[in-house]
């Protein structure tokens, strides 16, 4: 891809950020609320592993000379068939995600345009999204990365309002009464909380799998991955604890757009429909960042040869047009499998099913952060943080996997355990290159033209 075409390092930090922030933010104040504010220690646990996490795929970035993102990374240690395990699971966990994010769209809209949808309806209306954000995604990155800088400005300004005007309002005595209306015990309450929390970070590893369409990667990914996951962090945060205490919780827990709520409790019904357009927005945004990006993952597998050839067709705006479209219709009919009575049901559904699945590609890139840096020569003391990191990063994923709850774990499994199943059936047939080989290729395809 020519320069002129790639993303900077501000446009990668923001589809990293609104990949993050577009639409856990706006809904999982609601799914939380059943817990109680006292998931707040959940967020904190949660910030603390993701930053970490952020850490050891900054180091990989800047180390790694292989291809496929964290499938690259996968690669050091579980060769062939950790790139291609890695590259699969991440590639379903972002087409259940992207269902769920849709429905996050379809939740805010009929707030907004006060609609009673009927669970056929819904889904309808899921599809209908995910094809127009999917179509968006066909203008290439360099446009791309501009137009998710608008998604990032819609979710930014409302928490950055909810922080400021959200203080005077705040209600000690709201918060406090949801502290633990279940009157769980600590630790329940924070397993429970945390694969949740976990969806509003799914996306620090954005900028990694889209590496090969970003100036400069060496610099600008770990430089994006560290920047979008503090500001979704501090987002995240401040916002969920705010709106704690200033909607009761029984509110809140059956709400289909708690940002729009939260508003209209501060300033009016008009108020809060305006700040639930804007999340809309941002939700959609990052609905087509997320498009994107399993496109991009789907054709960096299929250009080293461990996906279906046809699927790293591009268009005149380097856009894979065909993996989009092939992805699009698994999402259809996902969404239709998935049918639920209640939005907010479907959500929760879908989003811990993506977490699981995509915490497999988290454990094998954070098993393999110290092969990684032995191949690539890195001193052993500049290597020890990272090492550490990569540790941490992996007991933090494995808690992750116990808070999604054995169904879904199972679940996961079965996916990962499908994924080993394929690769062993077309192990002996993949046209695997490595990076070297590729990039070889590619030039020779450029000094061709």
């Amino acid at each position: 891809m020519s320069e002129s075409k790639k993303m900077g390092v501000v446009q990668l930090t923001t589809v990293t950020a609104i990949n993050m922030m577009g639409s856990g933010i706006i809904l999982l104040p609601a799914t939380l609320a059943e817990i109680g504010t006292i998931s707040i220690f959940a967020w904190i646990l949660a910030s603390i592993g993701a930053t970490i996490l952020a850490f050891a795929f900054a180091r990989c970035g800047m180390h790694t000379k292989k291809v496929g993102g964290m499938g690259g990374y996968a690669e050091y240690h579980f060769g062939r068939a950790g790139n291609f395990l890695s590259n699969f699971c991440y590639t379903i966990s972002l087409i259940i995600a992207n269902a769920a994010i849709a429905s996050g769209v379809v939740s805010y809209s009929s707030y907004v345009f006060g609609l009673r949808l009927s669970p056929l309806e819904v889904c309808l209306a899921t599809i209908g999204v995910l094809i127009v954000a999917a179509t968006i995604s066909l203008v290439g990155p360099k446009k791309f990365g501009k137009f998710t800088s608008f998604g990032v400005a819609c979710v930014v300004l409302p928490v950055i309002g909810l922080i400021v005007f959200g203080s005077f309002h705040f209600d000690s005595s709201i918060y406090l009464t949801a502290w633990n209306p279940q009157n769980l015990p600590f630790s329940e309450t924070m397993k429970s909380s945390i694969a949740v929390i976990i969806w509003a970070f799914l996306g620090l590893e954005t900028a990694c799998a889209n590496s090969d369409t970003v100036e400069n990667p060496e610099k600008n990914v770990p430089i994006a991955v560290m920047a979008g996951t503090l500001l979704a962090g501090l987002c995240y945060t401040t916002s969920t604890a705010i709106i704690g205490g200033l909607v009761p919780y029984q509110e809140l827990m059956v709400s289909g757009a708690p940002f729009g709520l939260a508003y209209a409790s501060m300033f009016g019904d008009r108020v809060g429909h305006i700040v639930s357009c804007m999340l809309v927005c941002s939700c959609f945004v990052s609905l087509t960042a997320w498009q994107f990006t399993v496109s991009e993952v789907a054709r960096e597998a299929s250009t080293i040869g461990l996906f279906p050839k046809f699927l790293s067709k591009v268009n005149s705006f380097r856009s894979p047009y065909v993996a989009i479209g092939t992805l699009v219709v698994i999402q259809s009919a996902m969404t239709l499998s998935s049918m639920s009575p209640t939005l907010l049901k479907q959500f929760h559904i879908l989003i811990n099913l993506a977490v699981m699945v995509n915490l497999i590609p988290y454990l094998l890139a954070m098993a393999s952060v110290s092969d990684l840096q032995k191949a690539e020569d890195i001193p052993p003391k500049k290597a020890r943080i990272a090492n550490i990191a990569g540790v941490v990063g992996g007991i933090y994923s494995v808690y992750a996997v116990y808070g999604c709850g054995w169904t879904v774990i199972l679940s996961g499994f079965a996916v990962t355990g499908i994924g080993l199943i394929i690769y062993a059936m077309v192990s002996s047939r993949l046209r695997y290159m490595p990076a070297v080989q590729v990039a070889s290729a590619t030039a020779f395809q450029s000094d061709g033209k």
